[in-house]
Order: structure tokens, then C-alpha cells, then sequence
């Protein structure tokens, strides 16, 4: 059942839920759920050495090439299939057992990073070789994430939605604190290889956890069968419902433009204030306390508005450009931790306010949307915003990003006032919201 539209509209609503609004905002209820909490578990491991090997990969690629922009190319192959098939991906998620989907991904995820670590350790690496492992891994998340998020719904219910796909986002950012750190030591004491090693070894846990869920304890959702136009079936289930087109527009731009860090950190970190991979390491650990605290404070609220998501899509690219400009490296680094809070808020909330909206048949279809519409603008976004920091320097990429996420947010932040018989009003009395978004009649009536 779908949400009324707007920037101000009413939060995304739950028909199942049932629990009191203190129950919702627990910011841990999920974890009671014993199948949730072995997927938690298993995700935490896994997530650490996947941002180990993104820190190393992102490094190894910039030693070996000397360019910002072979790094964008990079995290383009990552998430091309992404954009290419991911539609796709969520047909098969929506059309078969996802706890069997995962057993099959994230075994193929671990032996990409072995098959990297391999080369890594046995000093035969080259840039080609980093190209072809980051097409395959995406390859692989075609069907892997859209599962992975949809899967979800399956372990915990309605009900304990929000705060699920709240805590996967903490669980990723709480492994970001660790993975980065750990890599920058490994990196500068024994080498990138031992790094992909634990990588790959890593997905042992996640394999595990799926190994001994209790199958009967799983939430049913109804599968689609087999049968012609499935996607096309999906697209237009989106494309008439404004709740679901717009945040996934915006996080599209956000996705394609503002998430571009791997460039932003690595260049700022080697070419503007001449650090070495400790201190890289250090930046994304700043960002990920920032998206932790957003996920935490996303968990602890029971509604997903979209006034939310559109203020918070606007201070980011605010941030964002505030950080390129920065003079010191202390400024640049400390803004790094609000960026990491609203990033990782604007992320959340739309893809729980999506999530809420749609039919449980259809998710699988929606959320690969989503995600192709998220990180599938990365190989259009990356090798532009690379060859723009290569070109013009990392300060005038970085704004860049900043600039279009902003844009991006209050145009779209527009629209959805519009759709949802808003008007913006502006009262300059003492003690009341200078601007804010009120409905057309309450406009009239002030008027």
C-alpha cells in the first residue's frame, strides 16, 4: 500500500505494523529476531573485509597507474553490471528462494578476493587484473544485492522493517570503522595482498550464518512466478507511484555524483595534502563515524518522511563544497563526519521509505531499481568526476559533486511540493519557521 506523496507527506506507512511507537523506535528490536541476528552477525565480518579491500584496491590501483582517474575506473567496472543488469537481478531475486541466492553470491564474492589476493601475493598484479576482478564482483552483486536487501523483510517482517534495513546500514558503517584502519596498516607494514586475503576469507562468516538459519522461522513472501514482461511489470508499478519514483530519482543523482569518495579521498589524501595510506585510511574511518551516528539516529525513529530525505540530500551537497573549499586538513577531515551522517541518512531513509511502499511481491524488482539507480550511475558519475579532478584538481571535483547533489535536492524537493499540494511559505515573525512547506489550504487560509 502506497504513501501519499510530498515533500512534508505523512511517514511511509506499514500496514502490518502493529507494535506502539515504542516498540519501533528500540534501536536494536531486530536483533531479537535469532535468524536476524546470525545474518547480523555474518554481515559484520564480511563487510569489514570488503571495505579493507575497497580501501586497498582504490590504493593499488593509484600506485599503479598514478591516476585519480584509473581509480574511477575502477568503481566504474565495480557497479557497471549494476547498471546494465540490474534489473534483471531483481527478477531473479523476486522469482527464487533468496537464502539459496545468497549461499551461491556470496561464495562467488569470497573468490573474487581470494583470486586478488593470489595475484596481489604473488607479485603478478596488474591494473588490468584489478579491472577485470571489479567487473566480476559486479557481476556477482547483479543478484546479490537485491536479494540481500530484499531477504531482509524475510527474517525480521513488517514490522521490524525500518529498524532491519537501519541496522544493516550500521552494521556496514561500524565495519567501515575498523576496515579502512586495518588496511592502512596492512598496506604500509606487509602489503595490499594480506588485505584481499582476509577479504575473501571473511565470507566464510556471512556463508555460515545462512547455513544455520532456521528455515522454518523465516518470514513467507509470496515469490513470482515465471511468465513474460516481469520487468517491464516492475518498471511501471514504479513509474506510477511518486513515493517511490522521486527519492529513487534523487538518490540516483546523489549515487552517481556525491558518492564519488574513492576519487575525492584519494586524491585530496596524495595530491593535496601529501599523506600516505595511514592517513587515507584514517579520512574514511571519519566518514564512517559519521555514517554510523546516522544510522543509529535512523534506527531510533519509527518513520521514514520526505522532507527528511530532501534536507538531508541539501546539507550534504551544502557539506560537500564546503569541505572542497577547505584551506586546513583538519577542517576538510572533521567535515568529513557530518557528510558521513547525512550521506548515510539520506540512504537510509529512502531506501526504507521504499521498501515500506511496496508490494512484498514486487520488492525484489523495486529495490534492484533502486540499487541500479543508486550505485548504477557510478561507472557515468566516476570516470566524469575523475577526469574533472585529474584535470582541474581535486577541490574543484569534490564541489562538483557537491553542486549536483544540491541541485538535484531542490528540484526535486520542488517537485514533490508540488505533487503533494505544497507551497512554500515564508513568515519573518519572531518565533516562527521563517520557511517551511505548508499545504495549499492552509496557505489560503493564512493568506
Amino acid at each position: 500500500m502506497s504513501t501519499g506523496p510530498g515533500a512534508d507527506s505523512a511517514p511511509a506507512h506499514n500496514p502490518y505494523d502493529t507494535h506502539d511507537n515504542t516498540t519501533r523506535n528500540r534501536t536494536f528490536s531486530s536483533l531479537k529476531v535469532r535468524n536476524y541476528r546470525l545474518f547480523f552477525t555474518g554481515a559484520i565480518v564480511s563487510n569489514t573485509g570488503t571495505w579493507m579491500a575497497r580501501i586497498t584496491q582504490d590504493w593499488l590501483v593509484l600506485s599503479l597507474t598514478g591516476s585519480a582517474a584509473a581509480v574511477g575506473i575502477t568503481t566504474a567496472l565495480q557497479f557497471l553490471p549494476m547498471l546494465l543488469f540490474g534489473l534483471y537481478g531483481g527478477v531473479i531475486a523476486d522469482r527464487y528462494p533468496k537464502r539459496r541466492l545468497l549461499l551461491l553470491s556470496q561464495g562467488a564474492l569470497g573468490l573474487c578476493g581470494l583470486a586478488l589476493a593470489v595475484l596481489t601475493l604473488s607479485g603478478h598484479v596488474q591494473v588490468w587484473h584489478v579491472y577485470l576482478i571489479a567487473f566480476l564482483l559486479g557481476m556477482v552483486t547483479v543478484v546479490d544485492t537485491p536479494a540481500r536487501q530484499s531477504f531482509v523483510s524475510e527474517l525480521v517482517g513488517p514490522a521490524q522493517l525500518r529498524n532491519a534495513v537501519s541496522l544493516n546500514s550500521a552494521n556496514f558503517q561500524s565495519a567501515r570503522l575498523v576496515g579502512p584502519a586495518v588496511a592502512g596498516l596492512l598496506i604500509a607494514s606487509i602489503g595490499s595482498g594480506w588485505a584481499f586475503l582476509v577479504n575473501g576469507l571473511s565470507f566464510l562468516a556471512p556463508l555460515t550464518a545462512l547455513l544455520l538459519m532456521r528455515t522454518g522461522e523465516l518470514h513467507k513472501v509470496e515469490r513470482a512466478p515465471r511468465g513474460k514482461g516481469q520487468l517491464r511489470e516492475g518498471l511501471r508499478y514504479v513509474a506510477g507511484r511518486p513515493e517511490l519514483i522521486w527519492p529513487i530519482a534523487l538518490v540516483g543523482f546523489i549515487g552517481t555524483f556525491g558518492f564519488n569518495f574513492p576519487i575525492w579521498l584519494t586524491a585530496f589524501a596524495d595530491g593535496v595534502f601529501h599523506v600516505g595510506p595511514g592517513t587515507y585510511g584514517f579520512l574514511n574511518t571519519l566518514m564512517a563515524v559519521g555514517s554510523l551516528a546516522g544510522a543509529l539516529l535512523s534506527a531510533r525513529r519509527g518513520t521514514s518522511r520526505l522532507r527528511l530525505l530532501v534536507g538531508a540530500a541539501m546539507a550534504f551537497g551544502v557539506l560537500e563544497i564546503a569541505a572542497a573549499l577547505s584551506p586546513a586538513f583538519w577542517l576538510f577531515a572533521l567535515l568529513l563526519v557530518p557528510i558521513g551522517m547525512l550521506g548515510l541518512t539520506v540512504n537510509v531513509t529512502a531506501n526504507s521509505s521504499v521498501q515500506m511502499a511496496t508490494d512484498p511481491v514486487m520488492r525484489g524488482r523495486v529495490m534492484s531499481l533502486y540499487m541500479m539507480v543508486f550505485v548504477g550511475g557510478t561507472p557515468l558519475g566516476a570516470p566524469l568526476l575523475g577526469w574533472i579532478t585529474d584535470t582541474y584538481g581535486a577541490r574543484v571535483g569534490f564541489a562538483t559533486g557537491g553542486a549536483v547533489s544540491l541541485a538535484a535536492a531542490v528540484v526535486i524537493g520542488l517537485v514533490l511540493a508540488r505533487v503533494g499540494g505544497l507551497r512554500l511559505k515564508v513568515d519573518l515573525r519572531r518565533g516562527h519557521p521563517h520557511v517551511r512547506f505548508v499545504q495549499r489550504e492552509e496557505l489560503a487560509t493564512a493568506a
